[in-house]
């Protein structure tokens, strides 16, 4: 059977095949032509989260979500572009058509699928829970129950988090914000990603902190693209990417490089994708 998908996507690069092509077309609403013809993707992603997405030494955007988005640039034969956004404001700058692609650390909700697409496959995973310090005598959620954490605004697990342990929490723009708040003792700890808070006990700086408590909730990480372009050539050619990306081994190999020990989600993915020749 024909795969009418597979056949609008090939279409659709083949009429790009060049940016040079693709300036003399007139796009209209179609993102990959308009990506191909600019020769640039325009991707958001955040300046904070350390090693996903932060500023280098020279002022440019590193990480292990800014090395896959150059992956997907690179396949596109553009440049990638890499636009600052933060939990709070990322989704409106997608709608707004101010980046084409979001790759900022957001978790796969249905309450977000109303607003934006997720590409699909996901390309991680995490849960929440809270960073405290070894002061602190908690091994249950209840034990805190009352207490304030400082959390980012728009993480999605601050309302459940909330609603279901009792907690208080101080949001603030970003993470730099959220330590502040922390160590001026405006609240008892962090409201955060297992991830991120596994790479901060990596760190001597927070020697005296632990993470006692039960992860919870563990929810796939998304790339998105605009509703308008779900299930578009645009949304299929990145969502091949990234299944390429689990199939070879490149995703667990970028964990490597940015100092992240392999998740297993990302080694589940593996497993299931991966060449059964090799």
């Amino acid at each position: 059977m024909i795969n009418l998908k597979t056949l609008a996507l090939a279409a659709s690069i083949a009429c790009v095949g060049s940016a040079s092509h693709a300036q003399t077309l007139n796009c209209g609403t179609d993102t990959l032509c308009r990506v191909k013809a600019a020769g640039v993707l325009k991707i958001g992603t955040k300046d904070d989260y350390v090693p996903w997405s932060y500023r280098a030494a020279d002022g440019g955007f590193k990480g292990m979500e800014v090395d896959i988005g150059n992956k997907i640039a690179k396949a596109l034969g553009v440049k990638a572009e890499f636009v600052k956004v933060n939990s709070a404001n990322r989704f409106e700058f997608l709608a707004q058509g101010q980046i084409d692609l979001m790759l900022a650390s957001a978790s796969d909700t249905a309450e977000r699928r109303k607003i934006i697409a997720f590409v699909h496959p996901n390309y991680y995973s995490s849960g929440y829970t809270v960073f405290i310090p070894k002061a602190i005598k908690a091994t249950e959620w209840k034990q805190i129950s009352g207490q304030t954490l400082c959390a980012v605004q728009g993480a999605w697990y601050n309302k459940p988090a909330q609603e279901q342990f009792g907690i208080k929490v101080l949001a603030f723009p970003g993470t730099a914000e959220t330590e502040a708040a922390m160590t001026q003792g405006r609240c008892i700890g962090l409201l955060e990603d297992d991830n991120q808070i596994n790479v901060r006990l990596s760190d001597p700086k927070w020697a005296d902190y632990q993470m006692p408590l039960p992860i919870q909730a563990d929810t796939p990480w998304g790339m998105a693209v605009r509703q308008a372009d779900q299930f578009s050539p645009f949304y299929y050619f990145v969502a091949g990417v990234i299944s390429e990306m689990h199939r070879d081994g490149t995703l667990l190999e970028a964990e490597k490089a940015n100092g992240i020990k392999n998740s297993a989600y990302l080694i589940k993915m593996h497993e299931a994708l991966k060449d059964h020749i090799n």
